[in-house]
């Protein structure tokens, strides 16, 4: 049983490379022009291509083979006053060079819509606003040059005091989605509204992958067992070739479980490695946590602490 881990997004061990540098549309709107706003916004996005790559070059250094972009790689890209900006065929040549490499070295890579894109939204202007930005994600990683095997993971969405209703609209909703888009979703538990055996049942419905987040799992649960869970977890993902993805955080603290710490518990994960362990699968953990790179560097030296054989920083057999 191989297991990996990654990072999002941002790394700590490199100077001035963050991948989600951007511009406010006031400070870009003091820009006098169209054309030279763009120009602005290509600049931008060029760099933040420029540094993920500089990212995946450390990454492939030091042999971390998971890794989710950042959202905001292409700023303002969905504005409405930007919609005719073809961004992709502007950044072609950068966006190109980061799915040549991702393919050149068989790295695992997604990307996580922020908070707003909510495909079970009641509100057409916000499900609305919610394709588009589903469609800017894979107009990026198919600029890459990158199958579907490259995922974009969604959460449900809230509520709306309609918990049945709100699952359902999801599944209406996700069906009427384009194929290039519905085919590279995966759907996550999280620690609000949706527990992961709701998730779990939507996920066989419209035959997707589910991410399970162990910590949202602690936090928003029905007294569900994990080791009941896994099995089914683990069969949403066996039409795609891929290891079964878990998103791994911890509380910052008793009074603010829901917020993610700097660093990740390493006690805990062992914990959660130890129920799943009989079960033999091969798994990819995406630790969410404010150190980031350095978080992942921090675990795998106390899981080294405790017995286990890494390979490389970011990988060991179970």
């Amino acid at each position: 049983m191989k297991v990996r881990l990654g990072f999002v997004a941002m790394t700590l061990r490199l100077e001035n490379c963050s991948p989600s540098k951007t511009i406010t549309l006031k400070n870009l709107e003091k820009i006098s022009g169209y054309e030279h706003r763009i120009g602005r916004l290509t600049a931008i996005a060029k760099e933040n291509l420029e540094n993920t790559l500089r990212i995946l070059r450390a990454n492939q250094y030091d042999r971390i083979q998971v890794y989710r972009f950042t959202s905001k790689l292409i700023p303002l890209c969905t504005h409405p006053q930007f919609r005719t900006w073809n961004y992709c065929e502007v950044l072609s040549r950068e966006l190109k060079a980061v799915g040549d490499f991702v393919k050149e070295h068989k790295m695992r890579v997604s990307m996580h819509p922020d908070h707003f894109t909510l495909l079970n939204s009641p509100n057409p202007d916000v499900l609305q606003a919610s394709i588009l930005d589903l469609e800017y994600h894979t107009n990026v990683l198919e600029a890459m040059g990158l199958d579907t095997d490259t995922k974009i993971v969604l959460h449900v969405g809230g509520k709306y005091n309609q918990r049945v209703e709100a699952l359902e609209r999801f599944k209406s909703q996700f069906l009427h989605l384009p194929e290039r888009i519905k085919s590279r979703i995966t759907v996550e538990n999280d620690d609000r509204s949706f527990t992961a055996a709701e998730v779990l049942k939507l996920c066989k419905d419209i035959k997707a992958p589910m991410v399970f987040d162990l910590h949202h799992h602690q936090v928003l649960h029905q007294g569900e067992d994990v080791s009941d869970l896994w099995p089914e977890i683990c069969a949403t993902w066996e039409n795609t070739g891929l290891p079964p993805k878990v998103h791994l955080s911890s509380p910052r603290d008793d009074q603010n479980p829901r917020y993610h710490a700097d660093f990740i518990d390493a006690d805990a994960a062992v914990d959660f490695l130890n129920i799943i362990r009989p079960f033999d699968k091969d798994i990819d953990f995406m630790i969410e946590a404010k150190q980031k790179d350095m978080a992942l560097i921090r675990l795998s030296q106390d899981l080294k602490a405790r017995g286990f054989t890494m390979n490389g920083l970011a990988e060991f057999i179970l």
